[in-house]
């Protein structure tokens, strides 16, 4: 590391999370051109690959993927050190990136972070919602939210709280349907569910609950997309209290036969754990989240 520019390593960092150099740049606000240039005047100083070019995009090099460790630690001190200098006390600032399953990222995510914000204008939120894993180690983001904790990696697992699911349908579509009084009448209706081979988290998996051999008939890897449908009417789908009280058209049925909990966990890397703005931020989302779930399954 002796001698390396921050600046190339800045750039380095963002072609590895970003595989791209064109969106790299566009992140940087920098030519694609220049980006190339930079990642060749790195590579020339290292004496070695640090990326493979492939019709997807640049992936690390085996050279490459053991210098991001050293980029990131990097980087955590840069960010530490600005902080510092340019906040007071117990006010947070700069960028935090929080990955998240499209649930929690539509629906409980952007109150909770606007209300951050609002106390600490400084501060810069980006939410990465996306139906799938995140990658902490190549530090996709800062921190994720997940609903099942992880069973690999380097990373610290906090249970946020637990939230609850209900069959749901809109009011347009009950009255103009068969009466549901029983899961068994479930067999009459058009389900609304997540793609089974696109389930990425087996806690996502609950299609069982509708009765033996449940399929959904209209199905997406994302959960706005269910909500979305069932809101227009088209069918019943298992869906997120805390979700519910946006839609006031909608209503839970079969409550005292189908109640699912599931629970979700805070997701951060281990050598994170020394870094006091990202403590502040995860202690202040743990607690909002906490309560905003409870509040909106209060009305739901």
């Amino acid at each position: 590391m002796n001698g390396l520019n921050w600046d190339d390593l800045k750039v380095f960092l963002a072609v590895a999370r970003l595989e791209s150099l064109s969106s790299a740049g566009k992140h940087l606000k920098m030519d694609p051109a220049t980006v190339g240039r930079r990642i060749s005047r790195l590579e020339e100083q290292l004496a070695a690959r640090l990326f493979v070019k492939s019709p997807q995009g640049y992936s690390l090099s085996s050279i490459g993927q053991g210098l991001v460790d050293h980029a990131n630690a990097a980087e955590r001190a840069v960010n530490g050190a600005m902080d510092e200098t340019r906040a007071p006390a117990n006010v947070l600032s700069g960028a935090i990136r929080i990955g998240a399953p499209d649930g929690v990222a539509n629906y409980l995510l952007p109150q909770i972070t606007a209300e951050i914000c609002d106390d600490n204008p400084g501060l810069e939120v980006q939410i990465v919602a996306l139906p799938r894993v995140f990658n902490l180690s190549r530090r996709e983001a800062d921190m994720a939210i997940t609903v099942s904790p992880p069973e690999t990696g380097r990373l610290t697992v906090q249970r946020l709280t637990a939230y609850h699911l209900h069959l749901a349908a809109s009011r347009q579509y009950l009255d103009s349907h068969k009466a549901i009084e029983t899961v068994a009448d479930l067999c009459h209706h058009r389900l609304i569910g997540y793609i089974p081979d696109m389930i990425f988290d087996r806690e996502l998996d609950y299609m069982d609950q509708a009765g033996d051999g449940a399929r959904a008939i209209l199905s997406s890897n994302s959960f706005s997309v269910q909500l979305n449908w069932a809101r227009l009417g088209a069918g019943v789908c298992i869906m997120h209290d805390f979700a519910i009280p946006t839609f006031p058209d909608l209503r839970r049925i079969l409550t005292d036969q189908v109640s699912l909990e599931r629970n979700f966990y805070l997701i951060r890397h281990a050598d994170d754990r020394k870094v006091e703005r990202l403590n502040r931020f995860a202690d202040l989302l743990a607690a909002k989240l906490r309560r905003e779930v409870a509040r909106l399954e209060a009305i739901a």
